[in-house]
Parts: C-alpha cells; structure tokens; sequence
C-alpha cells in the first residue's frame, strides 16, 4: 500500500451467522461486498472516526471477514510516523484504526480484489497463533475468535492467557 507494510499478527474473524457481523441482517448498501467474492476488501468506519480493513473470506455461504487488527510495520516507517504523528514502531498499526491511518486505507479501497494492487499479500509464517475473546463488540463477545501471533509486541492488546 504505497510503498507501506507489514505482517500481519492479530486479525478478528466475522460469520454471517455471527450476531457482530454486519453481515448478520443481510445485505445493505453498507455491507454489499462481504457478499461478493471473497478475497476482496470490505473498510467500513467504526465509530463514525476510524476505518477498519476487512478481508473478505466464506466456505458456502457469504457474509464472513476477517478484521486486520495490527500489523508488526515493516515497510515505510517513516511514511506511517509521519501519518500517524508517532515514532514508536509499536503506535503505527497496534489497532485498526491506527493500521488504517498508517496504511492510508480509507473507503475508496472498499471493494477492491487482494490479489491486486495496491495490495500485496504474500505467505508468512508466526511464532504460534493465540485465541481470544474479540474486542469492542457488545454481542458474541464470548466467542474467541481473535487471533494473534503469540509474543508480538506489534498486538493492538495482549492476550489474556499471554
């Protein structure tokens, strides 16, 4: 994403039967490409202040994404400080909104295929993979379906047996 980056090491799954889905009440104009194709990229704003990026992602039925909650920066720090206003690697992209505003990912990029510029999405491997509960939903809130890499100083939170 313009020459910026990183692995990714904590993500939130979301189910169309997943009662904190937007997918959950069907389609609106709001939500219309976690019913496309999968591999395409939902951003939505939460709060009314911060956008989140999605992949989306569903085995038979549509409606699933994953959230992007936090990279580990690789590439072109200096570019997310300067649109984060922050210097401490771990600031950059430690929560969605932040890694929406490092990345320069706003609503024009809803939509957009994966597979395609001006993403880039390669294989990585983690150190281990953490579950957890997710974080800042009011329903299914007991469902662990946070996954982090175990260790990361990059998460947007620990982990609570981490």
């Amino acid at each position: 994403m313009n020459g910026v980056g990183g692995r990714i090491v904590e993500t939130e799954a979301y189910h169309h039967e997943d009662p904190a889905s937007h997918s959950f009440s069907g389609p609106t104009p709001r939500n219309e490409v976690m019913f496309g194709p999968p591999a395409h990229v939902y951003v939505y704003r939460s709060y009314g202040i911060h956008w989140c990026l999605n992949f989306v992602c569903w085995d038979g039925a549509p409606g699933g994404a994953v959230l992007v909650r936090a990279l580990e920066p690789t590439d072109g720090l200096d570019l997310m400080s300067e649109r984060r206003l922050a210097s401490d690697p771990r600031a950059l992209c430690s929560g969605p909104g932040k890694l929406c505003q490092a990345l320069a990912v706003t609503r024009e990029h809803n939509g957009l295929a994966l597979d395609r510029a001006p993403f880039e999405l390669a294989p990585g491997s983690a150190q281990g993979v953490v579950a957890g509960p997710r974080i800042g939903i009011t329903k299914a809130v007991e469902t662990p379906w946070r996954f982090g890499e175990a260790g990361s100083r990059f998460l947007s939170r620990p982990f609570p047996q981490a």
